[in-house]
């Protein structure tokens, strides 16, 4: 057999056992009753330690992490490595506000972020805004792993569109039937294939010369291109985009529907908090794929028809072993799949406890919420695949970027929220709806690097050459507002909307008898013949029926 059909070989046949993996994981941890978006949607709100951790990794450090930002480095040196500090910082953030909001969801039964927002400014208009704007937000997101997606197989030999369909298509049908118990389990999977890629990596980097002869070659080759923005170092009117860039991105990264769902599927807070505290080591992983972006530059890697996205895959390609290959081309399409199906289903959630329920269904059973979610996750993967077949991006993160810019519109509501209910709803909403226009006016007078089109990137260019994330600068504009409206608004006597949460929903933790829960799960598994404790601080069969956990806004 060739090198390339061994490649091939091996990557079909882990690609084939992750998705039989994925079909079975509805057999995973089965509930008695599977049909509620609370077991669905959240898992059962059962994880432990160990299943919490694989399951955020594999949904917050992606194909994003792994072929996006190479990319980056390769194409124009230092300011890819923005998505580095970013991920630094973002830990001490997701400390504070996951675990406050894994409490106050906890206590209420919410499984999005949209549906705290209504509860805690007495809006359901804002709540469906702020669900809105998380879905269309997310679909560049889900672009950006189908895009990394289709750079894996355009550089196994799968051109065209149809493989990619595929693809999504297998997934979406895993997804449909498993819900987050599917990503759960691959995550596990992708953490393992992704493990052997960067020891691979590490070792191909010492056979041929160290990270040393890497950095030089590519500081030569970024002297001699013709712009002054590119290289090892940032030019001095590089640094306030690049820390803004940092800053917007660490802001928007827990904003996203998603980023919260790996969370609230966590049985306790001690859960969230470990997983928290233990997220730096996913930012050395993030370094390591960041740095071969200049060794695969030193190397000289071609990429496909000019697609710096298969810079990573053409690297594998000719420096890898064809079996460990192999191995690596299927670790990176997982890493591509698994956040996609997450994203899918936490847009989904939004959609169904934010839009449908409230406006549409107000009497709508368990079943029938698990049932519209399955669909709407079809249609965000179906409409992200749409996307990226519309646009060409040179770089597929100037797609999450552009979602970033969107998210963050949503701070002073979700993240300000978790602190304090001090802001008017009527005010918030007008903050959003002005920060939404400021940055897609904003973004709409980017031109493309030629100098032509709109929507060329996230970056505002200032008149002494600085530029800025147009994120944060459209953030500030909604704060403005938002402050200065509900200023007005208090001082002439305008109520806002009833806070229907409590100080002590964000320190519950499980285990609290005022808890909305389900049955006593102790990492997804029922302790039969145990007894717990229920809301009423009686004591029942762990086995006894339940009503199934709904929002405290029913």
């Amino acid at each position: 057999m060739s090198d390339r059909q061994i490649e091939v070989g091996v990557f079909l046949v882990l690609i084939g056992l992750v998705l039989v993996l994925g079909f079975g994981a509805a057999r995973w941890r089965a509930p008695a009753d599977p049909h509620s978006l609370e077991e669905w949607g959240v898992g059962g709100r059962s994880f432990g330690n160990w299943v919490t951790w694989f399951l955020i990794g594999g949904s917050m450090y992606s194909a994003y992490t792994f072929i996006a930002v190479p990319a980056l480095t390769y194409g124009v040196g230092a300011i890819g490595y923005f998505a580095v500090p970013f991920a630094i910082i973002t830990t001490p953030m997701t400390f504070l506000f996951t675990t406050r909001a894994w409490s106050v969801s906890r206590r209420h039964g919410f499984v999005t972020l949209s549906e705290f927002v209504h509860a805690r400014f007495g809006s359901r208009g804002l709540g469906a805004a702020v669900a809105v704007t998380g879905i269309v937000a997310t679909m560049p997101y889900v672009a950006v792993q189908l895009l990394a997606l289709q750079a894996v197989l355009r550089t196994v030999g799968f051109g065209g569109e149809w493989p990619l369909l595929a693809a999504v298509t297998v997934v979406s049908i895993c997804t449909f039937r498993s819900g987050l118990r599917a990503p759960a389990l691959l995550s596990v999977v992708k953490d393992v294939l992704m493990a052997w890629l960067l020891l691979t990596a590490v070792l191909m980097v010492a056979m041929y010369g160290g990270w040393d002869h890497a950095f030089q070659q590519s500081a030569e080759h970024f002297a001699a291109t013709p712009n002054p923005g590119d290289g090892l170092l940032l030019p001095p009117t590089g640094h306030l985009g690049f820390l803004t860039l940092v800053i917007g991105s660490a802001l928007a990264i827990f904003a996203y529907p998603h980023a919260l769902v790996g969370m609230l599927a966590a049985k306790d807070r001690a859960t969230v908090r470990r997983n928290a505290a233990a997220l730096p080591i996913y930012c050395m992983a993030l370094a390591l794929m960041a740095l071969l972006g200049f060794f695969a530059l030193s190397r000289g890697v071609t990429p496909v028809d000019g697609d710096l996205n298969t810079v990573v895959p053409r690297l594998i390609h000719e420096y890898f072993p064809s079996w460990s290959a192999g191995i690596a081309y299927a670790g990176l399409s997982v890493a591509a799949l698994i956040p996609a199906a997450v994203m899918s289903i936490a847009a989904a959630n939004a959609f169904t406890r934010s839009l449908f329920r409230p406006y549409l269904r107000p009497d709508a059973s368990p079943a029938v919420e698990a049932r519209v979610s399955r669909w709407v996750s079809l249609l965000v993967k179906f409409g992200a695949a749409a996307l990226i077949l519309a646009v060409d991006p040179t770089f597929s993160v100037d797609l999450q970027l552009i979602g970033g810019v969107i998210i963050l519109q949503t701070i002073p509501a979700v993240f300000v929220g978790l602190l304090t209910g001090w802001f008017h709803r009527a005010a918030l909403l007008a903050g959003l709806f002005t920060g939404l226009a400021v940055g897609l006016w904003m973004l709409y007078d980017i031109p493309e690097q030629d100098g032509t089109g709109h929507f060329g990137g996230s970056s505002w260019e200032l008149s002494n050459g600085s530029s800025v994330y147009v994120g944060i600068l459209a953030l500030i504009a909604n704060l403005i507002v938002t402050v200065a409206g509900t200023l007005i608004l208090r001082a002439t006597g305008n109520p806002g909307g009833v806070d229907a949460t409590h100080p002590d929903d964000y320190l519950a933790d499980a285990g609290d008898a005022k808890l909305k829960r389900l049955d006593g799960l102790i990492d997804g598994l029922p302790r039969r013949g145990a007894v717990t404790v229920d809301g009423r601080g009686e004591h029942t069969p762990s086995h006894a029926h339940r009503p199934p956990v709904r929002s405290s806004l029913d």
